[in-house]
């Protein structure tokens, strides 16, 4: 069974669909998986590791708006059979693997089975809540609120309490400057909440930091 919480509900008419198509591959940080206004050429259904989903504006540098493990997969344009270009970038964030397919295979699978499509606008439809979640979260939240959150999200997606995470890729994710992030994982090291040393961030007491998120957190499982 796979470790993706999609393929591993599937019916098993559905998931027949899928299989034969369906191909085994490392994904190493930083891989990209979609390229903004760049055409998809495979769907990715994460079995381990997480990706973010990044919006680049015209001058200024991206933010991450979403981020996608177990739970879900790459390729929502295609799902919603809107178009075969990327609206974002994505990329992997933490290291990990999963099953990817070529997007051309998925769009038959989803014209033979409208259960098979019905199953993967639900997860699409969580995605979009998700990323409405965090537009809030940006614009009404204080940094250590945010980081609480994201912290929170990001070890939803792992086995373990420890996220190999830079400073500078902290300000990427949440659309802050480095310093602010330094000084937002200081705040919630001097509570107990985690440990931080170069590259590596270790939680030390979950409760507190979805207490810290000020309601802004939403578990994976009511998510979707």
């Amino acid at each position: 069974m796979s470790a993706n919480h999609i393929l591993s509900h599937l019916a098993p008419a559905d998931l027949g669909l899928l299989e034969p198509h369906l191909q085994a591959i490392d994904l190493p940080l930083r891989r990209e998986l979609e390229t903004h206004n760049k055409r998809i050429g495979y769907v990715y259904f994460i079995e381990s590791g997480f990706a973010s989903v990044v919006a680049n504006g015209s001058t200024k540098s991206g933010i991450e708006i979403g981020i996608i493990g177990r739970e879900g997969m790459t390729g929502s344009s295609v799902v919603l059979v809107s178009n075969d270009r990327a609206a974002h970038d994505t990329y992997m964030q933490m290291a990990g693997n999963g099953q990817r397919m070529r997007v051309a295979n998925l769009r038959e699978a989803i014209m033979q089975s409208a259960d098979l499509h019905h199953v993967l606008l639900r997860y699409v439809r969580s995605f979009l809540l998700q990323t409405a979640s965090t537009a809030l979260a940006n614009g009404r939240s204080k940094i250590e609120e945010r980081l609480a959150r994201w912290l929170l999200m990001a070890q939803d997606r792992i086995d373990g309490d420890q996220l190999p995470l830079t400073h500078e890729f902290l300000s990427v994710m949440l659309g802050v400057r480095r310093p602010g992030v330094t000084i937002a994982l200081q705040k919630l090291a001097g509570e107990g909440l985690i440990a931080h040393r170069r590259g590596i961030i270790t939680i030390l007491n979950r409760r507190g930091l979805e207490a810290h998120s000020n309601g802004i957190y939403m578990p994976l499982s009511k998510n979707y």
